[in-house]
């Protein structure tokens, strides 16, 4: 993988820069779903690595011995990223059940959940992410004969830009209950952008509304010039692409606004699942400690 700094008004496209991120995510999912007894069963994570080729199909297939998720880094990349989509699932169809019928996936990137949930009729769910990225997946799956489970709306815009605006001009209604999911996504925003986006959530939702986040908490300065230089050693893109920045955490920012927040620490998830938590000191245990779950209600 390529690294690269991020800048604030950097694009990508599937293969390149956060786009490639997305990749690796959808490895994990489909290393994950092969699991006797997967967390989360992602059946269209394959097809993105396999569409794309090269070190994403090479992992799946046990060719790649350079890829961080062959790594004991990787080992347990895979179970959060089961835990995680577990956590996030359950959380959309809890929205559901509360009567919510439109859903928004800010940075959509290879989310395939209009795809593979099961959505009430009537639900519609608004992908935002570069443009890009949405017609890959639109392609891939309209290749491979899927369709969605629920009406699919592209929102193809940066989240840097004027997205709210965009999303009014899909057809979102901001006087309806929505539920909202910032999933992988706050760690390559920096903290004004981050700001702007929880403030556009709240400006957009309803009373009824929904929102999960996960977040990282950011290293001290020092640690973090430390991890980036090691990472642009090595070729992972992961912490050339972070801005280590927070506007505040998720759970605060929410509650302070009349939301009803909760913050589940990953470690906690994880034990819940029955995943393990990784011992010493490493990039695995700091992950494990510094990513946080966030779900709150708009009463």
């Amino acid at each position: 993988m390529v690294g690269l700094v991020r800048s604030d008004d950097d694009t990508w496209d599937i293969t390149t820069s956060v786009g490639s991120t997305a990749l690796f995510v959808a490895a994990a999912r489909a290393l994950e779903a092969r699991k006797p007894e997967p967390l989360a069963v992602d059946p269209y994570a394959e097809m993105f690595c396999r569409a794309v080729g090269g070190e994403w199909a090479d992992v799946l297939d046990g060719k790649d011995s350079d890829n961080l998720l062959t790594t004991s880094f990787g080992t347990y990349f895979v179970d959060y990223q089961g835990a995680r989509t577990r956590y996030f699932d359950a959380y959309f169809y809890a929205a559901v059940r509360d009567g919510v019928r439109q859903i928004v996936m800010l940075a959509a990137g290879l989310d395939s959940r209009a795809y593979r949930l099961t959505w009430p009729p009537g639900t519609v769910v608004y992908e935002l992410d570069q443009p890009q990225v949405l017609d890959f997946k639109r392609e891939v799956l309209a290749q491979h004969g899927h369709t969605p489970a629920a009406e699919r709306r592209e929102v193809p815009v940066d989240l840097r830009g004027n997205w709210p605006q965009a999303l009014i001009d899909k057809g979102f209604d901001p006087a309806s209950p929505s539920a909202w999911i910032a999933e992988g996504l706050l760690i390559y925003l920096p903290a004004t952008a981050q700001e702007q986006l929880f403030s556009g959530i709240d400006r957009l939702a309803t009373l009824g509304s929904h929102v999960a986040v996960e977040e990282l908490a950011p290293l001290p300065a020092a640690a973090f010039e430390a991890k980036r230089d090691e990472a642009q050693g090595v070729g992972n893109t992961f912490f050339t692409l972070v801005f280590n920045e927070q506007h505040a955490p998720a759970e605060h920012w929410f509650s302070a606004h009349g939301w009803s927040a909760a913050a589940t620490p990953l470690a906690d998830w994880l034990r819940r699942v029955g995943r393990p938590i990784p011992e010493g000191e490493s990039d695995a245990r700091y992950m494990v400690d510094s990513v946080s779950l966030v779900s709150a209600t708009k009463r």
